[in-house]
Parts: structure tokens; sequence; C-alpha cells
């Protein structure tokens, strides 16, 4: 192997088959070798992670959302990367909407690429839109370099980006077939939300008055608006589609627990289809939720604890492949939190600095180990988006993406450790196991103990001829 210009050794260095004592070593920017904790060399920097930190893969998140150009406000690349280095993020995948234009045909891209460049802290991919009438743009986008496409069966929030039909997947899912493209979907149905209408929560002050007036800043209020079955149905039609055309599909923050027997029965039947779920899933519950708490609001809504339990056994025995972020940011004041009204307030949660010790903190309490957590964290998202042979896992030719974290310190979550654009999260005020300490991307360090890297260095993927 080449000289290295870097070693990073640990005693607890994540690799693809053993969580060992190793020296990783670098040179222009890939991992050249790997190899025992003593074999290390001369005229050559050295970092050493300590005895019980941890040298994992960067994290890969591939559900993010940040809304630039159009929406800066909400969020941009600039803040979003630097919170990402900050969580041990290396590499994160762009939503098509919340942005204007949308990422829905080719123009749409260059705007979002124009504006991304020199900005971002870490590594950028980007999703194309299925929206309705859009099929003959599908081909262009993939060219163009998009790791796959979104579309909902639902309002997607944003009048930008529309959700499509039956009728409309049936005319895109070919051509996505064709192209080999994996379709993510928002897997909810309107159907099961309108005739739930505003639920008949019967406790004064839980969902209805005595004399029959809704309590819109009720939790309770708001996770009946959103019933299990509009994403039981919704997994249901995908499934049969996805087995109907051969097209890859991924279901995206997956929240109903009751759709986890088909999604085990159409894996087993050689359909293709994944899942992912989100951290805020996997901790919180919707019996703590506090009437007008509108910084948990997000859709499909956080469901019951019983519901929660059954998302994490999904996690361990394979049938949900991955966590990640759905970072979803606004301006404060569309949280509503003056009214507290659940009905209005925008819905998305706002984490991707938080993925990595919010999954720790759940999941060391359920018997899961590190491993576990690279697989869902780094190794199964680069691999829904085709990166696999460069990020995700610390092997020889793979980009030299680490993170060192330490996985026993604690810390409160505050404003003023968070880096992306807004502040207000669920997670504020919560004790957290899991510090990051150092981010590298290409064996380059862009995050040290709360400092960040002098420039940008994140590249821009699969970008092609715009």
């Amino acid at each position: 192997m080449p000289p290295p210009q870097l070693i990073i050794r640990g005693q607890r260095v994540v690799l693809p088959d053993s969580l060992s004592p190793a020296s990783v070593h670098v040179h222009d920017g890939r991992i050249a070798g790997i190899s025992s904790y003593d074999d290390v060399t001369a005229n050559c920097e050295i970092v050493e992670a300590g005895e019980t930190s941890i040298v994992m893969p960067g994290l890969v998140d591939t559900h993010v959302h940040i809304n630039e150009p159009g929406r800066t406000d909400w969020e941009g690349f600039a803040t979003a990367t630097r919170a990402a280095a900050a969580g041990g993020v290396t590499t994160l995948v762009d939503m098509p909407l919340n942005s204007i234009p949308p990422t829905t045909t080719a123009a749409g891209l260059r705007s979002k690429v124009e504006a991304a460049c020199g900005q971002c802290s870490v590594d950028v991919g980007f999703w194309g839109g299925v929206v309705p009438g859009n099929t003959g743009e599908l081909a262009a986008l993939t060219e163009a370099g998009v790791v796959g496409f979104k579309c909902f069966l639902i309002h997607s929030g944003v009048d930008e980006f529309p959700n499509v039909t039956e009728a409309d997947l049936r005319r895109a899912m070919p051509e996505l077939a064709r192209l080999g493209a994996v379709l993510i979907v928002h897997a909810e149905v309107p159907g099961p939300i309108d005739q739930a209408g505003v639920p008949d929560c019967h406790a004064p002050g839980q969902g209805r008055s005595a004399d029959g007036d809704f309590y819109p800043s009720a939790y309770k209020t708001f996770l009946e608006s959103r019933p299990r079955e509009a994403e039981n149905e919704a997994v249901a039609l995908m499934i049969k589609l996805g087995r109907e055309f051969g097209t890859r599909i991924h279901i995206v923050h997956h929240s109903s627990a009751d759709a986890l027997p088909m999604l085990r029965e159409a894996r087993a039947a050689g359909v293709s289809i994944t899942a992912e779920t989100c951290p805020h899933y996997l901790v919180f519950t919707a019996e703590e939720i506090s009437n007008g708490a509108t910084e948990f609001k997000c859709c499909p809504p956080i469901r019951e604890r019983e519901n929660r339990e059954q998302l994490w056994q999904a996690l361990a025995e394979g049938t949900i492949d991955m966590v990640v972020s759905d970072h979803s940011p606004c301006p404060p004041d569309m949280k509503l939190r003056e009214s507290g009204d659940f009905l209005k307030a925008w819905g998305g949660i706002s984490s991707l600095q938080l993925r990595l010790p919010a999954t720790w903190t759940a999941a060391q309490r359920r018997g899961h180990s590190i491993e576990d957590l690279a697989r869902w964290l780094c190794q199964a998202p680069a691999t829904l988006v085709g990166l696999a042979d460069r990020k995700g896992a610390i092997r020889v030719g793979s980009d030299a993406d680490i993170v060192i974290w330490h996985p026993e310190r604690e810390f409160v979550v505050g404003p003023d450790m968070l880096h992306h654009r807004h502040k207000l999260t669920p997670y504020a005020g919560r004790t957290l196991a899991g510090v990051v300490e150092k981010t590298f991307l290409r064996g380059e360090k862009i995050y040290d103990a709360g400092e960040f890297a002098p420039e940008p260095i994140g590249l821009l993927l699969r970008v092609g001829a715009l």
C-alpha cells in the first residue's frame, strides 16, 4: 500500500466484520490500508482515538431537507452541513422539496447545485422528485446525477411539489424500472385521513370540549387525525405496484407498526422494498407529548409506546433497514408554539446533528451494539443511494470518512450547541449519550470538539453535466 499521510487508530474501530483495535491508513483521501493498532509509520500524522472512544465510518444521512434555494430562511447548505459535521455525518442527501424550485426537473437540480457550490462542509447528493406529469424529466435527472426519486401519496405540505396518484405512479414506475432508479415514498394516503377528520377525543382537555369544540392544541387530536390506516394502505399499494413493475421501492420515515407484517411478507416474497425509520419514532412516544408541544409534530406522527417497541423489533430483525434524520426544519414561528395548534403548525423535526446520540441512547438500553448502529446509520443508507463502494464503511478503497465519538459521555441538548439554522427541537433539555469528538471527510478534519475547518470542503456527489 502507498505510504500513509495520516493514520487514525483506536482500540475500538468499527470494521465491516468486527469491532477491533486497528490503525486506519489514509492516502489521498482514501483508506489505503487497515493494520494492527501498533502498526504505525514514522513521518506521518497520527490521530489517537483513545481507549474508550469509537472510530466509526462517517454517518450517511439520506433524508435531509435543506430547503435552499427559495426557503433558505428555513435552512441552508452552510448551516445544515455544519450541523451534519458536528453530528458525525460526512455524507447527506438533500430532499427534492421545500426548496423553490423543487428538484423535479433538470433545471431545478441546476438551481440546487448552484446554491450548494462552495457552501458544504460535508459531501452532498440530491434526490429527484416524481410529481404528476414529469415522467419525461426522469431520464434527464438520472443522467444529471440524482441518486433516486421521491414521491408523496398525500399533500406534501408545499404546493409546488404535488402528490401523485396510483395512475401517476403507473406512468412513472416503468420508466424508473428502466432507469434502475429507486423510488422513495412518503407512504400515507389521504383516504383514512379524510375519513378521520378531526378526531372525537371524549375527555375534556384531551381533544373535544363538553360542548363539542375541538382542542387543536391536544396531541391526541393530531395523532388521531393521521391514523395508522393511512400508512398501512399506502404500504399495501406500493407493495402491489412494486410486484407489478419490478421498481425498487423504499418507504421513508416509517411509523406504523401495523404495516410491518406486510413488509416482512413482501420482502420474503422477493419484492424489492426497503424501509427506514427516524430517531423521533424510536425515542419519543405519544403518551409523553404535552398538549401544545408542537416541536414534536411530524408526519406521520410519533405514535404510542407499544408501536415504538415494535419498530425497534423490526429494526433489529432487518424489516426496517436504517435510521435517518428526516431533518425538516422551519422558522420557529411556523411551529405556532404560542397557540400550540397542532393542526396548523408545520410538521417537521430538527434533528440532523443529534441522530447518532439519540439513536445510540435508545439502542443501548435495548441491548443493541455499536456494530448495529454503524449498519443503521452508515452502511445501509450508503447502500440505498448507490454509494456503498465509497461511503458507509471503513474498508480499503473507501473515502476516509471517519467519526470519532465517545459512547459513554453524556450531554444535555441545548440551543447553544446546535448548528442548524433554527434551534427549536423536541430534544431540547434531553440527556443523550454519545459525544462526537472529531469528524474527518476524505482524511481532512472538518470538526474537532466544537471547532470547524476554516473552509468547507464538501463535494457535490454524482452531479453530471447540467
